[in-house]
């Protein structure tokens, strides 16, 4: 893992001092606690006397609720029972897969996991693209189509157990009248002309989502961050972390995620081309599903714009906003033009 790091509203101090305090809580002997990442969660690398690593993560105040938690581990061991590699949880010493635990400093108290440490190195960064040349770019792409249609084949297989709870990327989580990430439309630096764009893409986007269908071939768990930061690259094996957004949602909308933040990369075109190639060698992908993805693009972008309107007193919000507005106003204008051009054929 690499290690990043964003400002965060809350003091670093106070959540590394949360975190030595919650070690106690698994049978690990911790000599030191880096953080990885501070946005949402506050991620930690803990090395070990023993000479391992783990990954401990308290998860951000309210976002999930212990039901919830559950269900998100729940569909990890599925998965690795299924053959995908994915994070194992490392159990408290309760036999717990996570713990809730308060400081003087965090004195509300957080939800805390262990992970196991995955090796490996980003598949790209936001502020940096993909990295590599075509054909490393293709052979990683082409690796990670098949991991997303062999999840998907397992989502569309698999009985959730009682009890399970996750939210959902559907219609009304991304375009009603409270989003899962926040009403995108009214963030603040949007000029007029951007807000009434985004209007009518909600409007649309709506449409177009309730009309497609939510059949087992095309929508139920997915992962949902597909991102390069969540995708580790280890020589030539690739693993999938982070399922803390992971829900109910169509499978068209985890491509988009995938593919989302390289939109604009000069390797764009290579990677889609290996991701599809990857996905169908897994699973099918009718070429009429495909050209639905400008849908899924744009309502992917503006979820990006209310997660920013949420945290805008973060530095996070207040470094990325100019950027993501970029971003979605490209991928809502290409499909508000493509659903014209498709009225008037």
């Amino acid at each position: 893992m690499t290690t990043t790091q964003s400002a965060a509203a809350e003091d670093v101090g106070a959540l590394h001092d949360l975190a030595t305090l919650a070690l106690e809580q698994w049978r690990l002997d911790p000599i030191a606690i880096e953080p990885l990442k501070i946005r949402e969660n506050a991620v930690f690398r803990v090395d070990l006397r023993d000479g391992g690593r783990v990954v401990l993560r308290i998860h951000r105040a309210g976002y999930h609720g212990d039901d919830a938690l559950h269900a998100e581990f729940h569909w990890m061991d599925a998965l690795a029972a299924s053959g995908i590699e994915v994070p194992r949880v490392v159990n408290s010493k309760q036999g717990r897969p996570f713990e809730s635990v308060s400081s003087v400093g965090v004195p509300e108290g957080r939800q805390i996991d262990v992970l196991e440490w995955v090796d490996g190195q980003q598949l790209g960064a936001l502020e940096s693209g993909l990295t590599g040349a075509s054909e490393d770019i293709a052979s990683r792409y082409r690796t990670l189509g098949g991991i997303a249609a062999r999840m998907h084949n397992h989502t569309s297989q698999w009985s959730a157990p009682a009890g399970f709870v996750r939210h959902s990327w559907c219609e009304e989580g991304l375009a009603g009248a409270q989003p899962l990430w926040g009403r995108f439309w009214e963030l603040e630096q949007l000029s007029a002309a951007q807000r009434a764009m985004f209007e009518r893409a909600r409007d649309a986007v709506w449409q177009d989502l309730s009309a497609f269908g939510k059949t087992r071939e095309q929508f139920g768990l997915i992962h949902a961050d597909l991102v390069p930061e969540n995708v580790l690259v280890d020589g030539e094996r690739l693993r999938v972390i982070d399922f803390d957004d992971a829900g109910f949602g169509w499978h068209l909308f985890d491509i988009a995620t995938s593919l989302y933040f390289i939109r604009n990369d000069p390797g764009f075109d290579v990677a889609l081309d290996a991701f599809v190639e990857g996905y169908r060698a897994c699973r099918p992908l009718a070429d009429a599903d495909l050209r639905r993805l400008p849908l899924f693009m744009a309502a992917r972008s503006t979820t990006y714009l209310g997660w920013v309107h949420n945290r805008k007193e973060t530095e996070t919000a207040k470094e990325l906003t100019p950027l993501l507005i970029d971003y979605a106003c490209s991928a809502v204008d290409e499909y508000l033009t493509g659903r014209a051009a498709m009225a008037l054929a």
